[in-house]
């Protein structure tokens, strides 16, 4: 593959701060929203709640929440995504109350929200579950207050500082997750009125203020996005420049890649692969940022597949997330996996195959395996793809790939 491909906005990025325009009750203008099935069915969401949503000539789209006058949150929309979660967070802070049924998203083992609820509670709200749906009420107001998670949350991080914008007093995030995208959420608060300090580090303070104010703002780029696309330059071959990312969100990956023997040129918003195809086996363990992130540990399994040596890979954040290699084992792979680990013997020839998507990151993983491999690949669950890239099979053609997706 060989060529320039442009990076999207981040969908972990753009979720929370499309439901935190809940918060500030006018004419947001959004730039860099990546148009994935997750940002549409967000949308659906917030129209359904009394919200408009209006895509802009300029590409921005403008989100007026003035309208929102329900707390209910249709259980068919919420269902399909756990994003939803963050729906809480943003009603309890503007009405006192939220009636959000139980999320859904990609199933990779037992993602349970109890550190959410544990800052709702510390904040002084009220939680309750009738029907599968969590009921959450702020009685008085919420206060702010510490909280200390017991694992470094990305949603349970988002959820609290987003619940406690409004909270009198202030508001402390301790063991906080530090991802871009809780970055970018406070950065848009912040631009709106909000007083938050210390995103990005393990504590995170909010001091409450009274109000917000509607503003414009541009998404971050997707770090998992051009990660993606780099692996995939650096299993088929070639050499293409991954445009519009911040390098440093990138930098394990980059590190890992470098060891494999692939070359890797970073600049102030691109990284260049260039790839013969040729690359040594590695070891990964995932972590929470800036460690290896575990939304990139399937892709560069299905890449080690093809490493001269033995490769190993362990995953300490999701149970689960193995069950993509069943699907690369059709191909030809030589894959152990045992509890939490999985050994892979490269070197060998995959061969094309049907199979089956899982989830949103396992998808992405065996299209780059089917780049690499002899014949042609049927890949089946094409919805999860879409959840999460925005248009990957356009990008990966403008390359010089063979791939499509069937309407």
């Amino acid at each position: 593959m060989n060529g320039d491909v442009y990076i999207s906005g981040m969908k972990n990025a753009a979720l929370p701060i499309i439901f935190a325009c809940i918060l500030n009750k006018g004419k947001n203008i959004l730039y860099n929203v990546p148009r994935v099935s997750d940002i549409e069915l967000s949308f659906d969401i917030l129209e359904s709640l009394g919200a408009s949503v209006r895509d802009r000539e300029d590409g921005g789209v403008e989100l007026d929440t003035s309208g929102i006058r329900s707390v209910v949150a249709p259980y068919e929309f919420v269902s399909k995504m756990r994003g939803s979660t963050y729906l809480i967070g943003a009603m309890l802070a503007r009405f006192g109350e939220a009636r959000v049924g139980m999320p859904g998203g990609c199933d990779f083992g037992d993602r349970p929200i109890d550190q959410h609820i544990k800052g709702f509670e510390t904040l002084g709200a009220k939680i309750s579950f009738t029907d599968a749906t969590l009921r959450a009420d702020a009685g008085d107001g919420l206060v702010g207050s510490s909280v200390y998670l017991d694992i470094a949350s990305v949603g349970a991080t988002v959820n609290i500082i987003i619940s406690a914008v409004f909270a009198k007093g202030t508001t402390v995030v301790m063991n906080a997750a530090r991802e871009p995208h809780i970055v970018d959420l406070a950065n848009f608060l912040n631009r709106c009125g909000a007083d938050i300090r210390g995103a990005g580090t393990n504590t995170v303070r909010i001091h409450g203020v009274s109000e917000l104010h509607p503003c414009s703002y541009t998404v971050s780029p997707d770090m998992i996005e051009a990660g993606t696309f780099m692996v995939a330059a650096a299993t088929a071959g070639g050499r293409v420049n991954i445009r519009n990312v911040i390098p440093e969100h990138l930098e394990t990956i980059i590190a890992k890649l470098r060891e494999t023997g692939v070359s890797v040129d970073a600049g102030d918003d691109f990284v260049t692969i260039e790839s013969d195809g040729k690359f040594r086996g590695v070891t990964i363990k995932t972590w929470p940022y800036p460690g290896f992130p575990t939304d990139m540990h399937p892709q560069f399994s299905a890449m080690l597949c093809f490493a001269e040596g033995v490769s190993r890979v362990y995953e300490v954040i999701w149970d689960g997330r193995f069950r993509y290699v069943s699907e690369l084992q059709k191909m030809g792979a030589n894959i152990d996996v045992s509890g939490n680990a999985a050994i892979i013997m490269g070197g060998g020839r995959l061969r094309g195959a049907a199979m089956s998507a899982m989830d949103l990151r396992a998808a992405a993983a065996l299209v780059i395996a089917a780049l690499r491999a002899d014949g042609v690949s049927e890949i089946g669950g094409v919805e999860f793809l879409e959840r999460g890239y925005c248009g990957f099979d356009k990008k990966l053609r403008a390359l010089g790939a063979d791939v499509y997706i069937d309407e």
